[in-house]
C-alpha cells in the first residue's frame, strides 16, 4: 500500500489513470456478470416455461444488485480522481 500512496503523490496522472481503470474493471464486471445472469435465465426458462414469472423476478433483482455493486465502483473511481484533480 505504500507503493501505491507514492505513486499517488507523486504523478496526479497516475492516480487518474488507476481510478479510470478501476472504474472501467467495475462497468467491465457489471456487464459480464449481467450477460451471465441473463443467459442463465434464459435456460432456466427454456428448461421450465411455467416457471417464467419466477425465474424473470429473481434474475432482475440480482440483475440490479450487480449493477447496484458497479455503480458503487464507478463512484469510488469517480471520488477518487477528483480528489486529485
Amino acid at each position: 500500500m505504500n507503493v501505491l500512496n507514492t505513486i499517488v503523490q507523486n504523478a496526479p496522472e497516475v492516480s487518474h489513470g488507476i481510478a479510470a481503470i478501476g472504474a472501467g474493471l467495475a462497468a467491465i464486471g457489471a456487464g459480464i456478470g449481467i450477460g451471465k445472469i441473463a443467459g442463465d435465465a434464459n435456460t432456466a426458462m427454456a428448461r421450465q416455461p411455467e416457471m417464467k414469472g419466477d425465474i424473470r423476478a429473481s434474475s432482475l433483482l440480482f440483475a440490479v444488485l450487480v449493477e447496484g455493486v458497479a455503480l458503487f465502483g464507478v463512484v469510488v473511481g469517480l471520488l477518487f480522481w477528483l480528489k486529485q484533480a
